[in-house]
């Protein structure tokens, strides 16, 4: 009697849940305790399941949201057609998706209201409070939004741009942190602008992304520019994506397609034409993460920041990372830096940057990653930095077939670049604090001139380093014309010069191990002061080193470098002609020539001649001293000297102290 009347009431309970609405939980199932009389009997006992009853998601839904109460919970695996109403919700209701959809019509919610994501689309109007999305994680459906997928007009691309960006800052304003997009492939028109707008601002007319937001693409995902044609407005500027005075931002994966192939060039083109594919002015803890980046027909990523340092309003990016992306065929550049700083870009590839097509010429600059802040000189020649790029750091990239080169840093301070490979060379100009260290450099037959070029001379020029690269088969390895640089450590072969120095002061060249086929160190055409070049091992083809028509005009009379405590390793001789004020010296060298040369200073270096003279000079000379040189006979025939001194005028050499072994 007593398992009977359980049951009863048990059947009864069942009975009273299943009569329920099912558009929403108003009650919270009781427990019941079920008591057994225990028995010494084992009963078999039939579990078996009774299958599930599969729910038609796309059939129409037989309740509506008008009676639904204050706290409750609707179930949505139905379609639930409004027919263009508008329905107000009470507070604290969750709409939760279970495979249904709600359209056609406009919802007003209220405090403390939740709905599921999946059920957002473009004929579900929401209006009242913002609600919170159940999930703070938003899967992105192209085809519940109307964005139109494949080649399109420009009217629609446009319309592509305004729903893809207002639905980010609308998701964001319920709650969502992450906004994913998978399967996409759609053109996106930001070159013109926005009625009422009549200017143009191409940060702005771009899809832009909002603060404390993650976009995460997938490789199904691809975004293009619209291409120009030739009836097009706007010629110039526009982009896909951007990221204008925002904070907190994360973009991972994703396809982004420039138009250069396509697109439409004016005979006036000066190289300027064309639209970037990400745009990112002023942003805050930002970070770029795989993307591809291809085809960029003005550039791919442009860095800036609103306003001048000297204006009212002035905000930097900063706290950039730009991180295992991939750029592609950029004509300009890959990446252009005019403003910001605490910018690490890590770990991308960046392959035929300004390389002409069929389309159109690679347009100017030519650089994968150029840094470049604008200044002036005022009235009274002071300097103005208008934009300012430092404390930057380029780790870990590879480069290969840039027009113009890898990275140039023409206006920029306290910039690094490490342990990347490239194929095209590095410069720089105006900067300070700038270490280019410990990268590889690898020559192809049409990209090598050189591998490091340091230029710009000036007050912003100092404290510059180039140390413990690896440079295979360029031209010239290294060409100096700076100011205050410290280059060591590095080691270069293949090439036909390994360091060049011109008009270069307050230096150090130290440590390098160089192999050339023509001469390891040159200098040549042009003047150099304070400048000491030390301990370096070299093994040249021709001449060790060479000195010649340097610091030879009146203006540069006091000018003075040293060369010393070098090992030149193979049997070719070390040249001075034309030159003015070295102090050479406690070098091990193979043999010495002079040259028509004024104010050197030969001593203390162990010379070892085999087919020529230890030291032989000729022509006129004024003020050189030999002077403690440890000379061994010459190898080779005997009309070689220790000291061949065949000047037109010798009693310009003083020669004390010297030996002959």
């Amino acid at each position: 009697m007593k398992t009977i009347m359980k049951t009863f009431l048990l059947t009864l309970l069942f009975m009273t849940v299943m009569t329920s609405c099912n558009k929403e939980e108003l009650f919270v199932e009781p427990e019941v305790e079920v008591v057994e009389e225990e028995t010494d009997d084992t009963e078999d006992t039939d579990e078996t399941e009774t299958p599930t009853e599969e729910v038609d998601t796309s059939a129409p839904c037989d309740f509506t949201l008008d009676d639904v109460q204050p706290n409750s919970t609707v179930i949505i695996n139905c379609v639930l057609d409004l027919g263009g109403a508008t329905v107000t919700l009470p507070e604290n209701v969750t709409i939760v998706y279970e495979g249904g959809d709600i359209i056609n019509g406009t919802i007003n919610f209220s405090g403390g209201n939740v709905i599921s994501g999946e059920l957002l689309n473009s004929t579900l109007i929401m209006g009242g409070s913002s609600p919170q999305l159940k999930d703070p994680v938003f899967n992105f459906d192209p085809k519940r939004w109307g964005i139109v997928e494949g080649i399109t007009t420009s009217d629609i691309a446009w319309e592509n741009n305004k729903i893809l960006e207002s639905l980010m800052f609308r998701v964001k304003d319920f709650g969502v942190t992450t906004f994913k997009i998978d399967k996409l492939d759609a053109y996106f028109e930001g070159s013109r602008p926005t009625p009422p707008e009549t200017n143009f601002y191409p940060h702005r007319e771009a899809v832009n992304i909002p603060s404390d937001f993650n976009l995460i693409m997938t490789d199904n995902t691809h975004l293009r520019v619209q291409p120009a044609t030739i009836n097009t407005e706007k010629l110039d500027n526009g982009a896909i994506l951007s990221i204008r005075d925002e904070d907190n931002v994360t973009v991972t994966g994703g396809n982004l397609h420039g138009d250069r192939k396509v697109r439409y060039f004016s005979p006036d083109d000066n190289g300027l034409e064309g639209s970037h594919l990400f745009y990112i002015q002023s942003g805050r803890n930002v970070t770029l993460d795989g993307i591809k980046f291809f085809d960029g027909s003005k550039g791919a990523l442009s860095i800036s920041s609103i306003g001048f340092t000297i204006t009212p309003g002035y905000n930097p990016t900063r706290n950039l990372k730009v991180l295992n992306c991939e750029f592609t065929n950029t004509r300009r550049m890959s990446i252009a830096l005019t403003d910001g700083r605490d910018i690490l870009i890590e770990g991308c590839t960046f392959t035929d940057t300004a390389q002409p097509d069929a389309n159109a010429d690679g347009g100017e600059v030519g650089y994968a990653i150029n840094i470049e802040a604008g200044r002036i000189r005022d009235a009274n020649g002071v300097l103005v930095e208008r934009e300012k790029a430092t404390d930057i750091i380029i780790r870990g990239c590879k480069e290969t077939g840039s027009r113009g080169g890898s990275i140039s840093v023409h206006i920029g301070q306290n910039v690094t670049i490490e342990d990347n490979d490239l194929e095209t060379q590095v410069a720089y100009t105006y900067t300070n604090g700038t270490k280019i260290i410990n990268n590889r450099f690898e020559g192809s037959q049409s990209t090598s001139n050189y591998a490091i070029f340091a230029t710009g001379d000036g007050d912003t020029v100092y404290n510059n380093e180039i140390g413990g690269n690896i440079i295979k088969n360029y031209t010239s390895g290294i060409i100096l014309n700076s100011n205050d640089i410290d280059v060591h450590s590095n080691v270069i072969s293949g090439g036909t010069i390994g360091i060049q120095l011109s008009k270069t002061i307050n230096s150090r060249v130290y440590n390098n191990n160089i192999a050339a086929s023509y001469a390891g160190i040159s200098v040549s055409n042009t003047w150099i002061n304070n400048v000491e070049i030390k301990g370096n091992e070299i093994s040249a083809g021709n001449l060790n080193m060479s000195f010649s028509h340097s610091n030879n005009k009146p203006e540069h009379a006091s000018y003075t470098f040293t060369v010393t405590e070098n090992i030149l390793k193979t049997s070719k001789k070390v040249s001075f002609s034309h030159v003015n004020g070295i102090t050479f010296s406690k070098n091990e060298v193979a043999g010495i020539q002079i040259g028509n040369s004024t104010n050197l200073n030969i001593n203390e270096n162990i010379i070892k001649p085999s087919d020529f003279d230890g030291i032989r000079l000729f022509e006129g000379h004024t003020n050189i001293s030999l002077l403690n040189n440890t000379i061994y006979e010459p190898t080779g025939a005997d009309r070689f000297e220790c000291i061949n001194n065949s000047s037109t005028n010798p009693n310009e050499i003083s020669d004390i102290g010297n030996t002959c072994n």
